[in-house]
């Protein structure tokens, strides 16, 4: 980032809502304990230490005091420093808790990071590529990966053929035009508030399709910009992801550093 860019004022959002289901701990997926602590607490640290925050707004599970206790605690750690720490009730979606943490932001903030609590182990690289290119005049940033696998698209099978399997290829996808794509996202706070007031004109089905705020802010026509990711912002969803994210702590470089 040269001198003329410098940072903007910046909150993250964190999404800390879901249930956890997959994981099969009966308790929501934040509190599940990954290398001895919460999941949320290896999310919070991470974007305390990248220091690219000046508030972070936790959107949680509606009624779950462990978690604002937690949070609490985390917030001691904080008191000689650091960002301001917010705690809101998420919503019953994804684009609600963001709206709740959008609600919830301080007087100042330029642009919002939307992060993923399950995205536990991001490096500090990755929030440091989204926030330089925000600076550098992006309205919207994400961070993603090549995608590796040969992906086709399919459509459900019909007629005589439905007795050979549930689906048939209709087409493979370019690969070399595919990215995997991660958190957290940027955005410039207008472009962000305006995506997401476009978005409660929504229908159900609509809403539905909508699986992150990038794609809100596609809809409005404005340019999301591509940072590279990493592989270590694996998202923690079932017992599988799990395993890897607990390989990565016990690795011989520790998590966030073992790749940039």
């Amino acid at each position: 980032m040269s001198a003329s860019s410098p940072r903007l004022v910046t909150a993250v959002i964190v999404v800390a809502a879901g249930s956890g289901q997959r994981l099969g701990y009966g308790i929501p997926k934040a509190a599940v304990p990954l290398g001895g602590e919460p999941i949320l607490m290896h999310a919070l640290r991470g974007i305390v230490a990248s220091g690219v925050a000046t508030q972070v707004c936790v959107a949680l599970p509606a009624g779950d005091q462990g978690l604002r206790q937690l949070c609490a605690g985390f917030q001691e750690e904080l008191a000689d420093g650091g960002p301001l720490l917010t705690l809101v009730d998420g919503g019953s979606t994804r684009a609600d808790s963001v709206r709740s943490g959008i609600a919830a932001l301080m007087e100042g903030i330029e642009a919002v990071l939307v992060h993923d609590a399950a995205r536990a182990l991001t490096p500090e690289s990755v929030f440091h590529r989204v926030s330089d290119a925000l600076a550098a005049g992006a309205d919207a940033v994400i961070p993603a990966l090549p995608v590796v696998d040969t992906v086709k698209t399919v459509a459900a099978t019909t007629g005589e053929a439905a007795v050979y399997a549930p689906e048939v290829v209709t087409g493979t996808a370019r690969r070399e035009e595919l990215r995997a794509v991660q958190t957290p996202q940027g955005f410039r706070i207008g472009t962000l508030v305006q995506a997401h007031q476009a978005a409660q004109t929504m229908d159900e089905q609509q809403s539905a399709a909508v699986t992150d705020d990038a794609m809100l802010v596609e809809m409005l026509g404005t340019p999301v910009h591509v940072v590279r990711g990493s592989t270590q912002s694996l998202k923690i969803t079932t017992p599988l992801d799990l395993i890897f994210a607990e390989g990565l702590l016990e690795g011989p470089l520790g998590a966030r550093w073992v790749e940039g």
